[in-house]
C-alpha cells in the first residue's frame, strides 16, 4: 500500500491520510498500537514524515500516545461524534451572519471549489470540502470562534472519511452548497445561514447510521 507521493506534496499529510483511512476501514483497530518500522515500510516512507503524521493524528484525536510505549488507535466514538455536530450547526451559520456577504471573487472561488469537489473522492473530497467552508467564512472577524470551527474540522476528518467515500454524499454537498451561494449571490444573508445549518445537519445522520452499524458488527 505505498502511498502515491508524486501526487501529494506534503509526504505527511499523505501518510496522515493513509492511517485515517486505515482506521475507517478497520485495518487498524481501537486500542492497536501502531508499529512504525512496519507501518513506515508499508506506506514507503521515512520515519520523520511518519511521526509528523502520527503527532497530527494524535492532535484530531484520531489516536493516543503513551510514554515509553508509542502511538495507539483511538476508537472512533459515536458520543463524541455527536456531541460536535450538536454545535457545528450552531457555530458555522454565526461566523457566515458575522461575515457578511462575501465579495463577488470570493463568491467565484467558492464556485471553483465546488466544481473541484465533483471530481474528488475520499480524502481529497474531504480537503476541499473543508477548502470551501473556511473560505465561506474567511471575513468573518471573529477570529476565536474560527479556530473553534477549524478544531472541530480537524476532529471530525476520520468520521467524514466515511462519509466522503459514498459519491451520493459528495453530491448532497455540492447541492447544498449551490443553495448557500445561491442565497448569497440574491443578498439574502439569512437564507445562506438557514441553508448552511441544513448542511451541517445533513451530514450528521449518514455518520451516524454508519458509526451505529460499525458498533453492532464489533458487538458480535
Amino acid at each position: 500500500m505505498q502511498l502515491e507521493l508524486s501526487k501529494r506534496a506534503n509526504i505527511s499529510e499523505a501518510a496522515a491520510d493513509a492511517v485515517r483511512a486505515m482506521i475507517v476501514d478497520g485495518r487498524l483497530a481501537p486500542g492497536d498500537r501502531i508499529n512504525e518500522v512496519h507501518l513506515a515500510a508499508k506506506l514507503g516512507v521515512s520515519r520523520t514524515p511518519l511521526r509528523e503524521a502520527l503527532s497530527g493524528l494524535v492532535s484530531e484525536g484520531a489516536l493516543t500516545v503513551r510514554p515509553r510505549l508509542g502511538y495507539f488507535v483511538r476508537p472512533l466514538s459515536l458520543e463524541e461524534f455527536e456531541q460536535i455536530y450538536d454545535i457545528r450547526p450552531l457555530l458555522d451559520p454565526e461566523a457566515l451572519r458575522l461575515a457578511g456577504v462575501p465579495s463577488a471573487k470570493r463568491i467565484a472561488r467558492l464556485e471553483k471549489l465546488n466544481t473541484q469537489l465533483r471530481a474528488a473522492k475520499g480524502a481529497a473530497a474531504i480537503e476541499i470540502d473543508d477548502a470551501w467552508h473556511m473560505e465561506l467564512l474567511a471575513d468573518c472577524p471573529n477570529k476565536v470562534l474560527i479556530d473553534l470551527i477549524q478544531n472541530f474540522i480537524v476532529r471530525t476528518r476520520r468520521y467524514e472519511l466515511a462519509l466522503m467515500r459514498e459519491q451520493e454524499n459528495v453530491v448532497a454537498a455540492m447541492d447544498d452548497h449551490e443553495k448557500i451561494m445561491a442565497a448569497l449571490k440574491s443578498g439574502d444573508l439569512d437564507a445562506a445561514c438557514l441553508a448552511l445549518k441544513r448542511n451541517m445537519q445533513s451530514g450528521r445522520e449518514p455518520i451516524v447510521a454508519w458509526l451505529t452499524q460499525r458498533a453492532r458488527k464489533e458487538g458480535t
